[in-house]
């Protein structure tokens, strides 16, 4: 049983497979698989996009953080010219904990421009290959063409086509329909001549035709006597002039 529904399987998938290649337009796939390239591209840029205005954002925090040392570093110094230590410990200590904050930021930094220079190559090494594949792509589409339309030529001129085919068939159709049509008609003239048929488009009938049959044979064996009375009489006239 298992195999049987593998070989359903198997012959499923083969004519499905028979129906996708029919269907399928190498034209248009390759403009879809161009189209989702481009897509993947813009993807690429927008991650670039996002890269760099979060180390902005960073970059912006760093700022605000150095400035907020200098700060800090001004009012220490001021503690200690008023002789208040304690003032200026808690603003060195304060100093301290920026500075941490601040390392981290520029870690972070060098980590989002590392990661940026990398989507910038990649971003270049995609928009090579896209624009190589645009080019190939073109190319395949004008040979797809070229060869569809001689395979056209070809069938229409051999007559395998579908619609020279149906042509053909057409052709010979009209001519069996013409060729039952004139045997058609040559036996109602055999069967009207022949007095089996009655034409109704005459007042004639069967006995007036045969009257005239053989009048018409009557004049022709009389023609045909005097043409001899003719010729006989003309030949002893013919001897004696010799």
């Amino acid at each position: 049983m298992a195999g049987l529904m593998q070989r359903a399987s198997m012959v499923i998938k083969a004519k499905f497979s028979k129906l996708l290649d029919r269907a399928e337009d190498p034209a248009e796939t390759l403009d879809y698989s161009y189209e989702k390239q481009l897509e993947l591209l813009q993807n690429v840029k927008r991650g670039i996009a996002d890269v760099v205005t979060s180390k902005k954002r960073l970059q912006l925090q760093s700022t605000q953080l150095e400035q907020g040392i200098v700060k800090l570093e001004s009012q220490a110094r001021e503690a200690v010219a008023q002789n208040r230590e304690d003032l200026a410990r808690a603003a060195l200590e304060r100093k301290s904990a920026v500075q941490s904050q601040l390392q981290g930021l520029d870690q972070q930094v060098a980590q989002l421009e590392a990661q940026q220079e990398k989507l910038v190559a990649s971003e270049k090494q995609l928009s090579a290959k896209i624009e190589a594949f645009r080019g190939q792509k073109e190319v395949i589409k004008a040979q797809y063409s070229a060869a569809e339309a001689q395979v056209r030529i070809g069938e229409a001129a051999t007559g395998i086509g579908e619609q020279m085919a149906d042509t053909g068939l057409a052709i010979q159709r009209a001519k069996d329909k013409t060729d039952e049509m004139q045997a058609r008609a040559s036996a109602m003239d055999e069967l009207i001549e022949s007095g089996t048929l009655e034409d109704f488009t005459t007042d004639k009938t069967q006995l007036d035709r045969e009257l005239e049959a053989l009048s018409s044979k009557s004049q022709v064996d009389s023609d045909l006597a005097r043409l001899k009375a003719e010729v006989g009489a003309g030949e002893p006239q013919k001897e004696l002039e010799q």
